[in-house]
C-alpha cells in the first residue's frame, strides 16, 4: 500500500473517529483492561496499553486514528506491564465465529491464498502445507460474501442457543458483535465465569462442539431381553445433548434426499436405502414418540452412525483457540476494521436474525471516490452490488471505494 493511499485511508478513519469517538462504548473496569492497536504506519500490533478513564481511551483513538482497536477479555492488576507481570485477575468468556474457519462451497469463487515461501497460489480454502514447497505460511485474501456471512450467523445462533438453554446465561449477560469482516464475536461478562482457567474453558468448548460425545450415554441403547430387544433413544424435547442429538437427526433426515442418506459412510447400501424409503414415516412418528426402533432392519449400529450427522448439525463451529485463551484481545464495538472499513457493531440478541452486516455496518455512507481497481470479485454493500472489476477506473460510493482500498485491490486516481 503506497503512502498516498495509506494517508487517505487513515484520514477517513480519523474523520470517523473525530465524529464518533464519544459513541464508542467503554468496556467495564477500563482501568483493569489491556488495550491493543494496529497502527497504519507500522502495521504492527501495539499492546500493553492501559487507560484510567473513558476520556483518556477515546482521546487516544481520536489522536492516533488506528487501523484496528482491541481490548482484553482479561482483567489485570497492572495492564501495562509485560504479560508475565500483569497480575491476571480473571477473564470474561468470549467466542469467535469466523467464516474463514467454516466450510462454505463459495470459497473457491472468492478466496485465494499465496505461499510466502515459493509464491505458489491457489483459490478456496488454504491447504495445511503448500503443495509445491511444503511450507505452512500463507497470505490469504478473503472477500465479503453474503453466503459466508449467513452461515457464520447461523453458527452464532446455534452458539447462543447453547449459552442460554444449556448453560443458563440470561440474554442480558451475552453481548454479540459483528466483527467488521467475516464473522461474529460473543462475549459473556459475568462474575461466575471470570475465574475459569484454560482447562475449564476447554470443557465448555468440547461441550459446544460435541467433542467425544458418546450417544449411549445420552439414551440411545437396546433394552429388554435377547428375544424382545427394543431400541430406545433421546426425544426432541429432551434437555441438553439428548435433545440436541434427536433434533440433529430429525433435521438431517428432513433435509436429506434419499441419495444423500445412501451416502452415509460405513452403512451398508441396503440399510441406507431402508432408512431413505421410510424417511417420511420416521419423521411423522417423531411427532408422537422417538422412532428409534420403528423400522425393521435398522439396528442400533446404524442409528449410532446416523447420530454423528445429527451431532455435527447441532454443534456450533467456534474458534477453539479464542475461547480457551485467558489473555485474548477482542475488537471494541463501533471501531473500524482495517481490512474492510466497516464498523464493529453490537447487536441485540433479538435483532440478530434480521441484522444485515453489509448494510448495518457501513461507516462511510456519504460521498463518492474515483479509484483504479486492479482486480475485485463481486460484492454487495448496502443495496448495491459492485464488480467484478479488473484493471479499470471507476467512481464508487465512498464505502465501496474504501473497502477496495483496505483490501489493496484498488488505488487512488489523481
Amino acid at each position: 500500500m503506497n503512502k498516498d493511499m495509506l494517508s487517505f485511508i487513515k484520514q477517513k478513519f480519523s474523520e470517523y473517529y473525530g465524529e464518533n469517538s464519544e459513541r464508542i462504548p467503554v468496556p467495564t473496569s477500563i482501568e483493569r483492561r489491556e488495550f491493543g492497536f494496529i497502527l497504519f504506519k507500522e502495521r504492527i500490533m501495539v499492546r500493553h496499553k492501559g487507560f484510567k478513564s473513558p476520556r483518556e481511551f477515546k482521546g487516544f483513538i481520536e489522536s492516533v486514528a488506528p487501523s484496528d482497536v482491541y481490548y482484553s477479555a482479561a482483567y489485570y492488576e497492572r495492564p501495562e506491564d509485560s504479560m508475565e507481570n500483569k497480575g491476571w485477575l480473571g477473564a470474561d468468556l468470549v467466542f469467535d465465529i469466523d467464516s474463514d474457519h467454516l466450510y462454505t462451497p463459495c470459497k473457491s469463487e472468492h478466496d485465494y491464498w499465496i505461499c510466502e515461501g515459493c509464491q505458489n497460489a491457489g483459490s478456496g480454502q488454504q491447504p495445511e502445507r503448500c503443495p509445491r514447497c511444503g511450507g505452512n505460511k500463507f497470505k490469504k485474501e478473503a472477500w465479503l460474501c453474503e453466503t459466508c456471512l449467513e452461515i457464520a450467523k447461523a453458527e452464532t445462533l446455534k452458539l447462543l442457543d447453547f449459552l442460554i438453554r444449556d448453560f443458563g446465561f440470561s440474554p442480558k449477560e451475552v453481548d454479540i458483535c459483528f466483527s467488521g469482516h467475516r464473522g461474529y464475536h460473543v462475549h459473556v461478562e459475568k462474575e461466575e465465569v471470570r475465574q475459569l482457567d484454560q482447562a475449564a474453558r476447554k470443557e465448555i468448548v468440547d461441550y459446544i462442539l460435541g467433542t467425544g460425545l458418546k450417544v449411549e450415554f445420552h439414551g440411545l441403547m437396546e433394552v429388554g431381553e435377547k428375544t424382545t430387544k427394543e431400541i430406545v433413544g433421546p426425544d426432541l424435547i429432551d434437555l441438553g445433548w439428548r435433545g440436541r442429538i434427536a433434533r440433529g437427526v430429525y433435521d438431517f433426515l428432513a433435509a436429506s434426499t434419499p441419495q444423500q442418506i445412501e451416502k452415509i459412510g460405513e452403512i451398508k447400501k441396503p440399510i441406507a436405502k431402508t432408512v431413505a424409503a421410510h424417511k417420511d414415516s420416521i419423521l411423522e412418528t417423531w411427532g408422537k414418540k422417538a422412532p428409534w426402533g420403528a423400522i425393521k432392519g435398522v439396528g442400533l449400529k446404524t442409528w449410532e452412525k446416523v447420530t454423528q450427522y445429527g451431532i455435527r448439525k447441532q454443534a456450533a463451529s467456534i474458534d477453539t483457540v479464542v475461547t480457551t485463551d485467558i489473555h485474548r484481545l477482542i475488537r471494541a464495538p463501533l471501531t473500524l476494521h482495517g481490512k474492510t472499513g466497516l464498523k464493529v457493531v453490537s447487536i441485540p440478541m433479538d435483532h440478530l436474525e434480521r441484522f444485515d452486516p453489509l448494510t448495518d455496518a457501513i461507516a462511510f455512507d456519504k460521498g463518492v471516490l474515483k479509484v483504479y481497481v486492479n482486480e475485485a470479485h463481486k460484492f454487495r454493500l448496502g443495496k448495491e452490488t459492485f464488480g467484478p472489476y479488473g484493471q479499470e477506473v471507476i467512481e464508487l460510493p465512498l464505502a465501496a471505494a474504501v473497502y477496495l482500498l483496505c483490501k489493496r485491490a484498488a488505488s487512488l486516481v489523481d
